[in-house]
């Protein structure tokens, strides 16, 4: 063993037990030999002499590297040297009268030997090396060695060339058209009959060397002369294959993907038809066995669907009736083959089940009414629907408990069902009885069924039910005809024994929630459905998913139905006791909390039927005082004890009253601003105590955030369910809401804010007075960390935060300019801060990233105009104010920005930008007439070397135009001339 040869071995070596030093070192120098002139030779020697396989590879791995890179550098000997042994070497010839024994390597030797002289073709074939195909026939009778080489070179040719499943490069795809052309010319028919030869020598001696050679062909029908198969030669060989028993399935098989490759060839439809009818497919529908998936079943299948995909195809092409009717006989004599297969056998995963029969669903679209035939196919189509989407029994446990294995089969069925469920609208629709019948009859079968599927059978029959739903308009679900009032009564009154499994529960209650529309047309189903959603089936259900979503579902239910539920409230309330129970009855002492947010739907949902005027006063007081009492007494029993809880109680507690806020605050929603303000009062004096109590929160824990949260919250709600009547109640929780200055509480406090002025607009004017200074004091000062920052270290979560409340500022101000209170800025308290606003405002207005916050911006400016500006030359509300707008924001906002190289023409949100600054413009010349178009025109457009001739043209254009799209367009044109005449020169800042 030379150096070379140690070097090779110790740099493919995995075991570990080699130095990383020393096989770094056997790496170089490995790769330095690729750099001697003499390598081809040194490969070529090595590959005849040495057994190892790694040095095989390696020298057969260089070779081709050097003819990919140097093949153009080479001179005529060394090209003919190579050519000559490679050649020699695949067709087991001597090389200078010594034998190499590449061919008795492994399969990835002789792989790599068959890509190297694959990498000879594409340089040589066929100028150069035009007999290479024609020569290597001749060694085929050498035997299975050869030939098993041959179909190696062949594989290789289509992977690395041909074959279109590969992204190519133009070059590629070019020399692919040259290859395929001069072998068609010049060689096909002659492989084509070595291929014919040798399987009919070889196939009961040697079924493995067949099975190879036939799966090379099959790579090639697609582009040689159809005839050359398609023959009373070479297709009774493939059949007589396929259906003789005692053969090897793989053998058989290769056969089989040999017809479908013939099956599957383009050409016209008429032509195609004729092939198809020829062929007499039926000769193999009884090798099909749901028995058996073995390789020749798979293949068999593939073939069959194949098949059933191209007659489809011709049916849509072809225009002729008699083709028409061709097509119809071979569908409706596969059909029932193709439907077997799908429910039975393991499909190929190039074909689409749902696509194909959404194909053949569309083919009958036109047919009315159907033929018994094909009433028979659309009952065979929703079984085939019904059998894919079942899941798979041995997910079972993984879908009731929803470990991570559970949940990738529910996304990947999910994803896997949508087409099918497209399939059983399309099919619903050209069938709407058959489709029902079929779902009503899987129901059924499905709850009498005792196998071991049970749960996955009823899972589908519910599925469909529920995908049904879907599929129906609010009109045809109300009515109910048919068959649907017989389906949705069977549901709501059918207990299914696996009724405890998680995805069986949950379709169950989703597919009841679907039919609410019938639901409500025939209300003698409503106490099934309140029996559903709040016994063991739904609320009660063992399993934590399934409980959530039905209390969401049934809250869902309530919302829809409300005034006819009434008659059961009692019942609801009484069946939902032990649920409330858990809310209203835990002791401030308790060490548990209560848990998630699971009650705030069940809350919501009891809040919507109790809030209803149907309901009686007293009654509705009852309710209420019976679920806020003891509520509200135990938030108060817990902020009276608050200092005795030591650090792991405090934790419990305030989880807990957590949880009651969110049910206040689900419950609340039932209950409208009229009915607690106008009809119903003293409604409204039990929120109103209810929030008294609340906010006494706010001042025992005022540090922490998640209760501050859900007070607030709740604020938001009382302030649209009390009205004006909330009023008394903001100072305190104002007052102790600003007690914190963190970035997220002030958003939570701006949001809060704006809440009440677009509700109550100048009746909120004192109490805003009263808080800007301080949010002014403290948002300004915090936003100018954002200002002050720059680079990958602005990307944190405080950064974020203060952009969040640098946003909300802004929404915050221009709600304050929009509802008639730009006073507020100028009360006494306010006016030192008016300087920062203008001036915050001005920049965003200018120089904003996010265009909506610009617009708001100018927005602002407008409104403040308007409001501080009188039209007349009379006294200035805001001194120094007019001569700001006009000598600052004009120029800046209204010409410098627009003139930006950021201001982007092109983006939707820049346009309606553009449009408020030319409105802007056009209000500025309302309220100041010449004073603004002479200081603008004067001292703007010369510093921007505006021609005169289009300053005059804006001045007449802002005086006489009312039509505002004509001034807008006008303005861009002359921004855009700007523009140009700069050569973007000057950036404006």
């Amino acid at each position: 063993m030379d150096d070379v040869e140690k070097a090779i071995l110790i740099s493919f070596d995995e075991s570990g037990a080699i130095d990383s030093e020393l096989k770094s070192q056997a790496v170089n120098f490995c790769q330095k030999i690729k750099e001697n002139p003499s390598i081809c030779s040194l490969c070529i020697e090595k590959l005849c002499f040495c057994k190892h396989v790694q040095v095989q590879f390696w020298c057969l791995q260089a070779l081709q590297e050097v003819i990919r890179v140097k093949y153009g550098s080479m001179s005529l000997e060394e090209k003919n040297f190579i050519r000559k042994s490679i050649f020699s070497m695949t067709c087991l010839e001597g090389i200078d009268d010594k034998m190499c024994a590449v061919l008795d390597s492994p399969a990835f030797i002789k792989n790599k030997l068959s890509q190297v002289l694959v990498t000879l073709i594409y340089f040589e074939y066929p100028l150069i090396w035009s007999s290479v195909f024609v020569d290597f026939l001749p060694h085929l009778s050498k035997g299975a060695v050869v030939i098993d080489m041959f179909s190696r070179i062949l594989n290789a040719l289509d992977d690395e060339l041909v074959s279109m499943d590969y992204p190519r490069t133009p070059e590629e795809v070019a020399v692919a058209g040259r290859v395929k052309d001069a072998m068609r010319n010049q060689c096909v028919p002659q492989i084509v009959r070595a291929w014919y030869d040798i399987v009919s020598m070889y196939r009961n001696s040697d079924p493995e060397i067949c099975a190879t050679v036939l799966d090379c062909m099959r790579r090639y029908v697609s582009w040689i002369d159809i005839g050359l198969i398609v023959n009373d030669v070479f297709i009774p060989l493939l059949f007589e294959l396929i259906l003789v028993d005692g053969l090897s399935e793989q053998l058989r098989a290769a056969a089989a993907g040999c017809v479908l490759a013939v099956v599957s060839k383009r050409m016209d439809a008429q032509s195609k038809l004729s092939l198809l009818k020829s062929l007499q497919i039926s000769r193999v529908f009884g090798l099909v066995s749901a028995d058996n998936d073995s390789e020749l079943v798979s293949g068999i299948s593939a073939l069959i669907t194949g098949y059933a995909v191209e007659v489809l195809e011709c049916f849509k092409r072809v225009n002729s009736e008699d083709a028409k009717v061709v097509s119809t006989e071979l569908l409706d004599e596969i059909l029932p083959t193709v439907f077997y297969v799908m429910q039975n056998c393991e499909m190929d995963a190039a074909f689409s089940i749902a696509q194909f029969l959404s194909g053949y669903v569309a083919t009958m679209k036109t047919l009315s009414p159907l033929q018994e035939n094909k009433m028979l196919h659309i009952s065979q189509i929703l079984e085939v629907i019904c059998t894919q989407i079942r899941y798979d029994p041995m997910y079972r446990h993984n879908l009731d408990i929803l470990d991570k294995i559970g949940v990738e089969e529910e996304n990947r069925m999910s994803e896997f069902r949508k087409d099918l469920f497209v399939l059983l609208r399309n099919v619903g629709r050209v069938a709407p009885e058959v489709t029902r019948m079929f779902i009503r009859n899987s129901l059924a079968n499905a709850i009498t069924s005792s196998s071991d599927k049970n749960v996955e059978e009823v899972e589908a029959a519910l599925s469909l039910l529920y995908a049904l739903g879907e599929s129906m308009n609010d009109e045809a679900m109300r009515v109910g005809n048919g068959l649907l009032s017989e389906l949705v009564t069977n549901l709501l009154s059918t207990r299914f024994p696996c009724h405890s499994n998680r995805v069986v529960a949950l379709v169950y209650l989703e597919t009841i929630a679907r039919y609410m529309k019938f639901i409500q047309e025939n209300v003698q189903c409503i106490p099934l459905v309140l029996a559903a959603f709040l016994d063991e089936r739904g609320i009660r259900h063992p399993n934590i998913y399934v409980s959530r979503r039905a209390s969401y579902l049934f809250m869902r239910v309530v919302k829809l139905m409300k005034s006819k539920l009434v008659p059961f409230i009692e019942t609801i309330l009484q069946s939902l006791q032990d649920v409330v129970a858990r809310f209203t009855s835990i002791s401030f002492a308790s060490k548990e909390p209560i848990g998630s947010e699971d009650g705030a739907h069940i809350f919501e949902a009891i809040g919507l039927l109790i809030g209803m005027e149907d309901v009686p006063l007293e009654k509705q007081s009852g309710y209420l005082s019976s679920l806020l009492t003891p509520l509200c007494q135990q938030v108060e029993a817990t902020l009276m004890n608050s200092k005795a809880l030591n650090p792991e109680e405090s934790i419990v507690q305030i989880a807990n009253i957590q949880q009651i806020i969110v049910a206040i605050n689900a419950l609340s929603k039932g209950f409208s601003e009229r009915l607690v303000t106008s009809s119903r009062p003293a409604i409204g004096h039990m929120f109103k105590q209810t929030l008294d109590v609340l906010l006494q929160i706010l001042v025992v824990f005022p540090k922490v955030e998640p209760l501050r949260t859900k007070v607030l919250s709740f604020i938001h709600r009382m302030v649209d369910t009390l009205g004006a009547s909330v009023f008394p109640y903001l100072p305190k929780a104002l007052e102790q809401l600003l007690a914190e200055s963190e970035p997220k509480e002030m958003v939570g406090f701006l949001v809060l804010l704006n809440q009440l002025m677009c509700k109550f607009s100048t009746l909120v004017r004192d109490i805003l007075e009263e808080v800007f200074p301080t949010i002014a004091g403290r948002v300004f000062s915090a936003i100018q960390r954002v200002a002050d920052s720059s680079g990958p270290e602005t990307n944190t979560e405080e950064i974020r935060e203060l952009q969040e409340l640098q946003k909300t500022l802004y929404t915050f101000l221009h709600v304050i300019a929009t509802h008639d209170l730009s006073s507020v800025f100028l009360s006494p308290r306010n006016r030192d801060y008016l300087n920062s606003v203008m001036q915050l405002l001005l920049h965003a207005s200018c120089h904003h990233k996010d265009m909506v916050t610009r617009k708001a911006c100018v927005q602002i400016f407008v409104k403040l105009i308007k409001d501080w500006c009188p039209s007349s030359s009379g006294e200035e509300k805001v001194p120094g104010f007019k001569s700001f707008i006009i000598d600052t924001f004009s120029t800046n906002c209204c010409l410098y920005s627009v003139l930006d190289k950021s201001f982007e023409f092109g983006d939707a949100n820049t346009l309606v930008l553009f449009g408020e600054i030319v409105l802007a413009q056009k209000v500025m010349h309302e309220k100041f007439g010449d004073d603004f178009l002479v200081r603008f025109v004067s001292k703007g457009f010369p510093s921007v070397h505006c021609p005169q001739n289009l300053a005059e043209q804006y001045c007449q254009k802002l005086k006489g135009s009312s039509d505002m799209k004509a001034l807008r367009s006008f303005y861009q044109s002359l921004i855009e001339h700007l523009r140009q005449q700069q050569n973007g020169s000057l950036v404006f800042r």
